[in-house]
């Protein structure tokens, strides 16, 4: 079973860790990139379908040099066997459509050079777009059924089906169960939980828990980089001159009010006030 995850680098949104400018503007350069929350349940779908039915996962990933830590982190933290970065000053503010076109080229590339692909799994959307449209662009480009809102999937290798399990959200929740064939792409939902039913997947998880450590502290020995050129992609269709959004404006981002009321405490007398100033929020969580 070969499975390829889509992952992104999106900037650190916890506290403290975002640079903003004077106008309230965030500063990518000075923000730390992280993996997309969302992407990891990708991966954690990506991994419960090695463990079940064995194969191989790699990670794909657009964006600067520095995404190469992201796919990095994907290695270490969900055991992804190996990493493709595609990668050149020519992709750079590409919107969703520019990227799933390049994306869907890689995509392409991979399934003729390295292996045929099986499943491609992407997050229900980035921290820093909230778009959700790059995974269903993705597969569009490659004529692929789709499932979305997965939050629970299995494969029949002999069938050659995925079946999974999406939730359905209206005036009340519901679980659809939908079988496609393979090769597919799925979207997880932000609910999708991985499970290891049999003790021989449990197995299975440690055994390739144990096998990562080594491959990704060296990591640059299992990474692939291919530039817009490497997937025969004409300029004119990727980066900012492919990217058929035009954004109107861009609000900043309000700071916090520098005028808010505060109390200095002696670390060492004043914790007596602290708790009696919290114990009646206590009392009324309790009831």
């Amino acid at each position: 079973m070969r499975s390829i995850v889509l992952t992104k680098g999106v900037p650190d949104f916890s506290e403290g860790a975002v640079s903003f400018d004077e106008d309230g503007h965030l500063e990518r350069g000075k923000t730390p990139t992280v993996m997309n929350p969302n992407d990891e349940l990708a991966l954690e779908a990506a991994l419960q379908t090695k463990v079940r039915h064995g194969g191989h996962v790699s990670g794909i990933s657009m964006g600067p040099p520095g995404y190469a830590d992201v796919l990095q982190d994907a290695m270490a933290s969900v055991y992804t066997d190996d990493s493709y970065l595609l990668s050149d000053r020519e992709l750079a503010a590409s919107d969703t459509w520019a990227t799933a076109i390049t994306l869907s080229a890689g995509l392409e590339k991979y399934d003729e050079e390295v292996a045929d692909v099986d499943i491609v799994f992407a997050g229900f959307k980035t921290a820093d777009g909230e778009t959700g449209q790059t995974g269903p662009q993705t597969c569009w480009a490659l004529d692929w059924p789709i499932v979305t809102h997965v939050v629970a999937l299995d494969i029949d290798p002999e069938e050659r089906t995925l079946r999974a399990k999406r939730l359905v959200e209206g005036d009340v929740d519901e679980i659809e169960t939908v079988e496609v064939p393979l090769p597919c792409f799925v979207v997880t939902d932000p609910e999708f939980e991985p499970t290891y039913r049999t003790a021989s997947h449990r197995l299975t998880h440690k055994e390739l828990r144990a096998e990562t450590e080594e491959r990704a502290a060296e990591h640059d020995d299992h990474l692939t980089t291919w530039d817009h050129t490497d997937l025969n992609l004409d300029p004119d269709y990727i980066g900012l001159d492919g990217s058929p959004t035009i954004v109107s404006s861009v609000d900043p981002i309000p700071k916090a009010s520098s005028d808010r009321e505060a109390t200095m405490l002696d670390p060492e007398d004043g914790m007596g006030e602290v708790l009696e100033e919290m114990q009646p929020y206590a009392a009324e969580a309790g009831e």
